[in-house]
Parts: C-alpha cells; sequence; structure tokens
C-alpha cells in the first residue's frame, strides 16, 4: 500500500524528471532552428548577397545549451583541461544576496566536475547569476549555475556523470536518498549531460542515482539554504523562482 507522502514523492520526483526532458526537447528544437536559418543564410550567401554568418561555438550559442545530448555536444567546446589535484579536496564559496555558501568537492571522487567548477569559477562564469529555481514539495533543492536564469543556460560542453554510486543502491522505487547538505549535477535526464547547473539538497529528498552528487555544504550553508526554502516559492507554487532571490556575486574554489 503506497501512503499519499510515499504518492507525492513520487509525483514530485515525475514532475523534476519531465521538466528536464522538456527543457533538453526545447534546447534541440533550437538547435534545429539554428540549422535551417545558417543554411538558409548560406544559400542566400551562394547567389550573390555578399553576406555571410560566423557561428560561434565557442561564444554566445556556448550559453543557449545546459546540457546538451551527447550527440549535441560535438559541436560544442571541449571539457576544460584536467588542472585539478586529483588527490586534494576543494571548496566552492558563494557571495549570494542571502549570504555566504560554501560546500566542499573531493578530487579524487568527482575530478571531471571538480575540475570543471573550478575552471568556470576561475574564469568568472557564475559571477552575476543567480539560483533559479526552488522546490518545496516531494524533493527540496535549490538549483543554481545557469547563466541564462531560465535553466536552459550552460558552458557549452558536457561532463561524465560521477560518484553514482556514493549514495547506494536503488530501492524499489529506483530512487535513493539525496541527504541534506547534498550538491549534485542536474542534467537533461540522458547520462553525462551534467554542464554549469547544481542543486543543493536543504531536506533529505529521493531521486533516481543520476545525478553526480559531487560536492557536501557545511552547517551554515545549509542553514541559510533551509531558510531560502523555508520562504517558499515566488507565486505560492511548489516549484519556480525562489521568494528570496538568491543573486550569486562571486565564485570561487580553491584547494581546501
Amino acid at each position: 500500500m503506497v501512503s499519499s507522502d510515499q504518492r507525492r514523492r513520487q509525483l514530485a520526483r515525475e514532475k523534476f524528471e519531465r521538466q528536464q526532458q522538456r527543457r533538453e526537447e526545447a534546447r534541440r528544437r533550437t538547435r534545429r532552428l539554428t540549422v535551417v536559418i545558417a543554411s538558409a543564410v548560406a544559400v542566400v550567401a551562394v547567389v550573390g548577397v555578399g553576406a555571410y554568418l560566423a557561428i560561434d561555438g565557442d561564444g554566445k550559442k556556448d550559453k543557449s545549451d545546459a546540457a546538451p545530448s551527447p550527440s549535441a555536444s560535438k559541436s560544442s567546446t571541449p571539457e576544460p583541461a584536467m588542472k585539478i589535484d586529483k588527490k586534494a579536496k576543494y571548496t566552492m564559496s558563494l557571495k549570494t544576496s542571502q549570504g555566504d555558501l560554501a560546500f566542499t568537492m573531493d578530487g579524487a571522487k568527482t575530478p571531471h566536475t571538480t575540475n570543471s567548477f573550478k575552471s568556470l569559477a576561475d574564469k568568472g562564469f557564475f559571477d552575476g547569476t543567480k539560483c533559479h529555481r526552488l522546490t518545496t514539495q516531494g524533493i527540496f533543492v535549490l538549483q543554481c549555475g545557469d547563466p541564462k536564469g531560465d535553466g536552459t543556460g550552460g558552458p557549452g560542453y558536457t561532463i561524465p556523470d560521477e560518484n553514482l554510486t556514493a549514495l547506494g543502491k536503488a530501492g524499489k522505487d529506483g530512487t535513493v536518498t539525496y541527504p541534506a547538505g547534498t550538491v549534485a549535477m542536474a542534467n537533461t535526464g540522458q547520462a553525462h549531460t551534467g554542464g554549469s547547473q547544481f542543486f543543493l539538497v536543504y531536506k533529505d529528498s529521493k531521486l533516481p542515482p543520476t545525478y553526480t552528487p559531487f560536492g557536501t555544504m557545511d552547517d551554515a550553508s545549509l542553514k541559510a539554504v533551509k531558510g531560502i526554502g523555508a520562504a517558499g516559492v515566488a507565486g505560492g507554487a511548489a516549484d519556480g523562482a525562489p521568494k528570496k532571490a538568491v543573486d550569486i556575486s562571486k565564485v570561487a574554489v580553491d584547494k581546501s
């Protein structure tokens, strides 16, 4: 017999995954439209109009692809070269409008994720962004890392999933518990589609073990995120922009 609470969590998880899939479908439609437009421009150039379109795969287009599918990622920029110490731990610190947040990343367990976040932070990628999504029912997460602020932005490359067995074997419902304080990668619902978006778990949440758990918040940060969660979602919904806006002014990643 499934309890009402279990059913509510299941519905929330399913909604979360449907939203991720819809975003990926929207990105694919955008990419297809871009190809059509580019082809049309090329035809015009051939017949002598004298204009051309330079499609920059390393510029603005990067930020329109939050987490492209593995097939689409071939036209994106490559993952940053590995520069971190894989034996070390790193701390990612975020200065936000709701206070300072910080979490620890383990280079040994999640080298690709840790290296990517350090590379992005060193470039100021996250500065001036916001945490665009809060979920307060069924699962309890604050999602950040999107330069566009609408759930579709990213760095233009993807990184492999890592550390997926860290939270144990999935139960009969196909989920594991992501404990409060966990920081994990968002993705499109497909394997190896993480980009720059991540979510902060402020209350134990059951999700499929397909989201790379790569960080752990300190006590003060968890308390701050719980406060953001307690304030709720703008407009009173259970999923959307947080009522307490979380604007990120500066992000740094340093060796612990």
